[in-house]
């Protein structure tokens, strides 16, 4: 169940990212170049899909917009975190 739980948050919202940016256009109009979005794919998935959700035309407007991208970088932090924790588990056995 761990791992299961391990992949989605790995693969999830990569997931949701490219679905968003396949069905419509919030991620081309978030983003000015193709370039950012797509290093965010690979690097900081997390934040990127909650700077997707959080934006609005003329930026990110207010403190819970903050809010959600920094709940972004939390998550994404989380999860190399939990990676690298792992891996050093594994080691001691």
């Amino acid at each position: 169940m761990c791992c299961f739980i391990a992949i989605l948050a790995f693969l999830g919202p990569r997931f949701a990212l490219v679905v968003m940016w396949i069905t419509g256009n919030r991620v081309d109009l978030a983003f000015s170049s193709w370039v950012w979005p797509l290093l965010g794919l690979f690097f900081l998935p997390w934040t990127t899909l909650a700077y997707v959700l959080a934006w609005q035309p003329g930026g990110l407007n207010g403190g819970w917009d903050y809010l959600l991208v920094g709940l972004g970088v939390a998550l994404d932090i989380a999860t190399y975190s939990s990676r690298s924790a792992a891996r050093r588990a594994n080691a001691w056995q």
